[in-house]
């Protein structure tokens, strides 16, 4: 099995690490409701996802 020959630089180590951190993920306005959501994802207001009804939410 190979092994490196020499030892990759903190410099090397850190460019190949560039693109590893986590990212805040963006909600997005729910288009029926206007409240913010997560993408992808039904609305918790109003229960609507892709222009539909797909949950019955309750109003408190």
């Amino acid at each position: 099995m190979p092994n490196p020959k020499r030892r990759h630089s903190k410099a090397r180590r850190g460019k190949r690490r560039a693109h590893d951190a986590l990212q805040v993920p963006q909600p997005t306005l729910c288009p029926n409701c206007q409240e913010p959501r997560m993408q992808h994802r039904v609305c918790p207001k109003c229960g609507h996802y892709k222009g539909r009804q797909v949950v019955q939410v309750e109003q408190t």
